[in-house]
Order: C-alpha cells, then sequence, then structure tokens
C-alpha cells in the first residue's frame, strides 16, 4: 500500500482525540473520512502531511515514514486561500514557483487543468472576479498541477450551497480522473463520499476510531444517474446508518 495509517493515536494535552486508527491507500485511489464534528477528521489529514506527529503509530507513505511536512503532496482547504493580487493561472502556478519549478514547463498543464475545471476563459480573471465555487476549482487544480503523490482535501466544499456543491464533485472527479493521486478527503456529506470514492471510512465521536471501511464498487465514470442508482441508495444508507447508530447505543 502507498499509504499506510498503522495504529495511530492523538492526543492533545489530556484530550484523546483519536484513538488506534489504521487504514491505507492504495495507488490511484480515492478515500474519503466522514464522521461527526470533532471526531479527528482534520487531525488524521494534517498528520499525513507531516504537520501534526502522531502520540502513538505510524504513517508511511510510499515508504517512507511521515515525520517532517513531506513536499509531495497537494492541499485543499474549505476556503480557496488564493492569492487576491494574481489571476486563476497565476494562482495555479504558485505551487510550481514556490517549489523552484521553472514555471514555463508547467503552463501547458495548467492549461489542461483549467479546461478540465471549467474555467476556460477565466485564465486572466482575479479572485474577485469568480464565483465561490469556480474560485474552489481553481484551489484544485492548483494542488494538482505538480502531479503529487497525496491530495489531502479538508470539506474543500463545505462553504458552497448545495447545488454548486455537487457540482465541484463531478468536476472533482473529473480532475481526479486525469491526475489519479491518491487523495484523502474529509467531508460531511455521505452522498459526496459515496459519489466520489473507492472507500468510505466511517469514523466514531471523539475520541475519533473507525466504526466502519465501506468499499465502494460502483462504476467509474460516475453521472448523475450514479445518484439514483439503487446501489448508491443502498451504500449511502449503510454509511449513514454507521453514523447514526453511535448516537442511540
Amino acid at each position: 500500500m502507498s499509504v499506510l495509517v498503522q495504529n495511530v493515536s492523538k492526543s492533545f494535552g489530556a484530550t484523546l482525540a483519536i484513538d488506534n486508527v489504521s487504514f491505507d491507500l492504495a495507488e490511484n485511489s480515492f478515500v474519503s473520512i466522514v464522521g461527526p464534528s470533532g471526531c479527528g477528521k482534520s487531525t488524521l489529514l494534517r498528520m499525513a502531511a507531516g504537520l501534526v506527529q502522531p502520540t502513538q503509530g505510524s504513517i508511511v507513505v510510499r515508504g517512507k515514514p511521515v515525520d517532517r511536512p513531506i513536499r509531495d503532496v497537494g492541499m485543499v482547504f474549505q476556503a480557496p486561500t488564493l492569492l487576491p493580487w494574481r489571476t486563476t493561472l497565476g494562482n495555479i502556478l504558485f505551487v510550481a514557483e514556490m517549489g523552484g519549478e521553472r514555471v514555463a514547463t508547467h503552463r501547458p498543464r495548467a492549461g489542461e487543468l483549467i479546461k478540465l475545471a471549467g474555467l476556460a476563459g477565466f485564465e486572466r480573471s482575479y479572485p474577485h472576479e469568480l464565483s465561490g465555487g469556480m474560485q474552489q476549482r481553481a484551489a484544485i487544480c492548483r494542488a494538482m498541477l505538480l502531479k503529487p503523490t497525496l491530495i489531502l482535501m479538508d470539506e474543500p466544499f463545505g462553504a458552497l450551497d448545495i447545488i454548486t456543491r455537487e457540482r465541484m464533485g463531478f468536476a472533482l472527479q473529473t480532475l481526479w480522473d486525469e491526475s489519479r493521486s491518491m487523495v484523502l478527503f474529509v467531508t460531511h456529506s455521505i452522498s459526496e463520499a459515496v459519489l466520489l470514492s473507492d472507500t468510505v471510512i466511517v469514523m466514531t465521536p471523539r475520541p475519533g476510531r473507525i466504526r466502519d471501511v465501506v468499499a465502494i464498487d460502483l462504476p467509474r465514470p460516475r453521472r448523475n444517474a450514479t445518484l439514483r442508482d439503487p446501489r448508491f441508495v443502498e451504500l449511502s444508507a449503510r454509511v449513514r446508518d454507521g453514523i447514526e447508530s453511535q448516537w442511540v447505543e
């Protein structure tokens, strides 16, 4: 497995946030983590990036223990965090500049990502000239520009309205299909997790433990019709039951 999370626990002072969590990501896989607020989903992402160290256990990416911030990772947050003085193209190319790469080398790929994201014609637009969904698509393109081994997404569509959020899911699927980086995706949306993922990990309330691991066997590419597929409904119900059952035990 290319990302291996083994027996990871994390405490903040006397508070145990995550308890004995283990899972893995295979190459080219898309894994979502769902669970109630405060269960440690975002902390898991930060540990995978090397920004926070586990109290116990280990995380290994392509055979290398994560004991410091890793470079070969793309991150997408709930807010797009675009630079207001840069255009769409300039924001996407920013990661190449920060990495000491020759920017001109990455312009063709940036252009391809812009087209896939439905941003063609907005290359020279500034963030304030873009809708929230367009800004987030630009942020995703930026994360994917250098084809990182691992992309970490922390509730990237959480600030968007329901209709835009659904469209963003399909846009992300198109972009991911082009890059096939490993993705670890945090969301509160069950339908979003099932639509996008190969595997959905269901977490318990704090301290976060793994309640269920649901393999998503829906064929790709997934379209609007997928949302009405009986198998989609069945898988969504299993994830929902895994979350809701925790409140009645």
